[in-house]
């Protein structure tokens, strides 16, 4: 069937595209493309009981690798509307990361307004921004991730987030209605649990809040975490014992933050707490992590940074004590070379690995374990 439109037709719809074509016009929109390459070389000694390895490492150095694209468009009113598509990938293969996800990192759309920021997709939960200021080492391969995997991939699928500032305080709440929905282990160390089923709304569930002050010089933040269990999901602490079963919907994983940061001139130092627990029918469990770090900018070119670690499960029997030390030289604004070293001491049981860089380096139980990394990373 064919459609005949006569100039007559035409007319109206004209006027009324010029009426339009002046609002439309002055909506300010941005989009921007960014990215991080980091990888280097890798030395972690006693990797398995056949001894130490070099390699360059599948998942992350100073910063995990990853490009995207973020936007914004002025609605007017002082309302906007955002989104994010973050792509994680692995330098040494070229690879997708977050199990293969092409925008496993983050992927969401929103609204931006003067009553603060709501947004839905594939997001960080409060966990993540919570540890931002004291965790001076952040995403490092010799980080806090080689006592809490969860710590550097604290995101979910199926997420509404809420964020709101005011004068320095900031408020933030989270619900995943399924955390892994595509089903490729979103969560290390607790397998894949891919959402709701019918009848058990609370499968795969997570939800999480923080609360945090932003001063010039110094910041503190609190944080609360709650995971449910589901269909192939699990529950692991990374010690060497073994994996706690995470099936059922009343089974609960959760993390609570408490951590502070201080900034003198070129000095920072922040420090905290994070307590996890886990419930099941057959294990209520728990561990302390504390942690603190220094960092001292030498020149503008040149960072310092360290930071140790200790985990306590005394249910497991297990502890460890980790020490990190890294030193960034940047040639230019977005390009740095470093090296970082740090050793790892394991209790009689405790299996935990130095390195956060892919799996293969979990040493025997009660050996200590040492890290070397020289990398390169730029950032576009």
């Amino acid at each position: 069937m064919a459609f005949r439109i006569s100039r007559h037709t035409l007319a109206p719809l004209a006027a009324v595209a010029a009426l339009a074509a002046p609002a439309i016009a002055s909506a300010q929109s941005s989009v921007t493309l960014y990215g991080i390459v980091d990888t280097g070389i890798e030395y972690v000694s006693h990797a398995s009981p056949n001894g130490s390895v070099v390699r360059m490492p599948g998942v992350t150095g100073e910063l995990p690798s990853r490009w995207g694209l973020r936007g914004s468009e002025d609605l007017g009113g002082g309302l906007a509307a955002i989104f994010q598509l973050e792509s994680g990938f692995n330098i040494r293969g070229g690879d997708l990361g977050q199990g293969g996800r092409l925008f496993g990192r983050q992927a969401f759309v929103g609204l931006k307004g003067p009553y603060g920021t709501l947004s839905i997709g594939r997001q960080y939960t409060m966990t993540y921004y919570a540890l931002l200021g004291s965790d001076i080492l952040g995403p490092d391969i010799y980080g806090m991730g080689s006592f809490d995997a969860y710590i550097p991939n604290a995101r979910t699928d199926n997420s509404v987030t809420y964020q709101v500032g005011w004068q320095g305080l900031t408020f933030g709440a989270g619900y995943s209605f399924g955390r892994d929905s595509a089903g490729t282990g979103n969560s290390p160390g607790q397998g894949t649990c891919a959402g709701q089923v019918p009848g058990q709304n609370v499968q795969c569930r997570d939800w999480s809040v923080m609360l945090k002050y932003d001063a010039s010089n110094f910041g503190v933040a609190a944080s609360y975490e709650e995971q449910r269990g589901g269909t192939n999901a699990a529950a692991n602490f990374f010690d060497g014992q073994a994996t706690s079963a995470f099936t059922s919907s009343g089974d609960k994983d959760t993390r609570t933050t408490l951590g502070a940061y201080y900034k003198y001139g070129a000095f920072k130092v922040g420090g905290g707490w994070l307590g996890r627990r886990v419930s099941t029918s057959a294990v209520n469990t728990h561990s302390n992590l504390f942690y603190l770090g220094a960092a001292y900018s030498v020149t503008p070119a040149w960072l310092v940074d360290a930071e140790v670690y200790r985990i306590i499960n005394s249910d497991h029997d297990t502890r460890g004590t980790m020490t990190t030390l890294r030193a960034t030289y940047s040639l230019s604004v977005r390009t740095a070379v470093y090296a970082q070293a740090a050793y790892l001491f394991n209790s009689a049981r405790a299996a935990y690995s130095v390195s956060g860089g892919g799996g293969g380096t979990t040493p025997p139980a009660g050996e200590g374990q040492a890290g070397v990394m020289l990398g390169m990373r730029h950032t576009f």
